[in-house]
């Protein structure tokens, strides 16, 4: 017997889990993005931090922009995902990061 979740539990487990995307693996990630299909929640830009073929979280993707196409290169397996430029940023910005810069 399967235990069912609600759609709003769910919500947060990808939200929480989001939070901590660097330190996951693959097929945690799987589980995640299964959970969100199986619910119909939309991952959003949240799908542009890991890898749509090995699955692993992107942590030094090689980026290019060209005539508004970015081009992001996973550094592990080598697939190049495109998606056309927005306003938001793709990839989330740790404020934690930005803290220890001197500038």
């Amino acid at each position: 017997m399967k235990k069912t979740i609600s759609k709003k539990e769910a919500q947060k487990r990808i939200e929480e889990f989001f939070e901590h995307i660097k330190e996951k693996k693959a097929e945690e990630v799987k589980k995640i993005r299964t959970l969100a299909m199986a619910h119909n929640i939309k991952l959003g830009n949240k799908k542009k931090t890991f890898c749509d073929k090995c699955f692993k979280p992107y942590l030094t993707p090689s980026i290019r922009i060209n005539k508004g196409i970015v081009t992001m290169t996973c550094d592990k397996c080598g697939h190049a995902c495109k998606w056309k430029m927005t306003k938001e940023p793709l990839m989330p910005i740790d404020k934690k990061d930005d803290e220890d810069c001197e500038c």
